[in-house]
């Protein structure tokens, strides 16, 4: 198949001389229409020793292993799924193969350039953007595609801002899922003509966000389509998948951080990290939980707003009043589907929500791709506005700490 390629590197060595993995090749791969993007790490690259780069995944003794046809292998998979005269285990079995190969083991970068401008020691960042479509839904997306074709579904529909319905429309084609999304009608999200691309058929619905998912919803119950919607019969799916991003910062740390730091929506991905490290941590894999921390936009986000009021569970906002801009638009919401669950981490780690302004999330997108050279969306920026508001200077010294962030598409 043919390809282009655009090759990103990040790479570090501490102080001491040892290797910090920080390596993310990311692969553009175009053919025909479609666009899929995929995420290499994990090589071992050695800088001390003058071992020659050239060679394919260099190990840092300076041997050579062989050089495995990855995308060649991926392609033969994508066959497999589009051959629908196979067998549900045959097609299973190659898109759980794609799902190891592309989704998630994204990269946790130590940010030392933005600790010395924040003044916090042991900065992390967990970027998203390495996933296929840029964001960390691209977790629950391919985890419900393969439910939905382990379960005999022939399409999904799903309500989206705009990521979540890329990174749907992406695993429904190598599925062979036929993707049906449902958008506002007052939303202008940029990533249409990618969801169209990926073969997805969009249905602009009269209201907001809310009005959406529910005719997403009906549209799942009239049609027989799998419902990937939020909130509903699939949320414990949702949250394993999510509970990934745990236990691959554990993976890198060996153990809990003091804070993981989130933006939030709908509270799904807040709540699926927190699950994800309460099952760490009840099987004795780490010696804490971490503090979980929330951000959102400024009065507009139901579990921040409940956090800031002491309630136990969150309450709708008045719609009315809800105002999307091209900064806040991913996070704001008058109805949080998953916030309570959201919630119940925040109180149960004791940690700590905080309302962000659109002008501090693109101060700070700015600082990020100026200190550290990252293109990271602005709203993903308020998990980190938020971690800086801590109730107590001290809370944020000494220890290690990460951030969520994904990047700008």
């Amino acid at each position: 198949m043919p390809f282009s390629a655009k090759v990103k590197l990040w790479h570090k060595v501490d102080r001491s001389g040892s290797h910090v993995n920080l390596a993310s090749l990311l692969l553009y791969i175009k053919g025909g229409s479609s666009i899929f993007a995929g995420e290499i790490t994990g090589q071992l690259i050695a800088m001390e020793n003058g071992s020659n780069l050239d060679t394919p995944y260099a190990l840092i003794d300076g041997a050579a292993s062989e050089s495995a046809n990855v995308f060649e292998e991926l392609q033969k998979q994508y066959s497999i799924l589009a051959d629908k005269s196979l067998t549900i285990e045959q097609r299973l079995n190659a898109f759980e193969l794609i799902i190891d190969s592309e989704i998630g083991d994204t990269s946790l970068i130590r940010a030392k350039s933005l600790e010395r401008e924040l003044s916090i020691r042991q900065l992390f960042l967990k970027f998203e953007g390495g996933n296929p479509t840029g964001t960390q839904k691209d977790r629950i997306a391919f985890a419900q595609c393969q439910d939905a074709l382990r379960r005999g579904f022939d399409a999904l529909t799903l309500a989206t801002c705009g990521n979540y319905g890329v990174a749907c429309a992406l695993a429904a084609k190598y599925a062979g899922l036929k993707c049906v999304i449902f958008i506002p009608d007052s939303y202008q999200t940029k990533r249409i003509d990618e969801m169209q691309e990926l073969g997805a058929e969009i249905r602009r619905e009269p209201g907001d966000y809310e009005d959406s998912v529910a005719a997403s919803q009906l549209f799942a119950e009239t049609s027989d389509s799998y419902d990937a919607n939020p909130g509903g019969k699939n949320t414990s799916l949702q949250l394993r998948a999510y509970g990934e991003i745990a236990k691959e910062i554990y993976d890198e740390l060996r153990d809990a951080p003091r804070i993981v730091a989130a933006p939030v929506s709908n509270g799904t991905m807040l709540a699926g990290i927190y699950k994800g490290f309460l099952s760490l941590y009840r099987r004795g894999k780490t010696s804490r939980m971490p503090l979980i921390v929330a951000g959102s936009a400024f009065g507009k986000n139901p579990i921040i707003l409940a956090y800031l009021q002491q309630k136990q569970t969150c309450e709708d906002l008045d719609r009315e009043q809800i105002k999307e801009t091209s900064i806040n638009e991913p996070l704001v919401n008058w109805h949080s589907f998953d916030g309570d669950l959201a919630l119940e981490g925040i109180y149960g780690s004791h940690g700590w929500a905080a309302n962000v302004s659109d002008q501090r999330m693109v101060s700070l997108s700015r600082l990020i791709r100026e200190k550290e050279g990252l293109m990271v969306l602005p709203a993903s920026t308020a998990g980190l506005a938020a971690l800086l508001q801590a109730p107590n200077p001290g809370m944020i010294q000494n220890d290690r700490f990460v951030v969520i962030l994904t990047s700008r598409k």
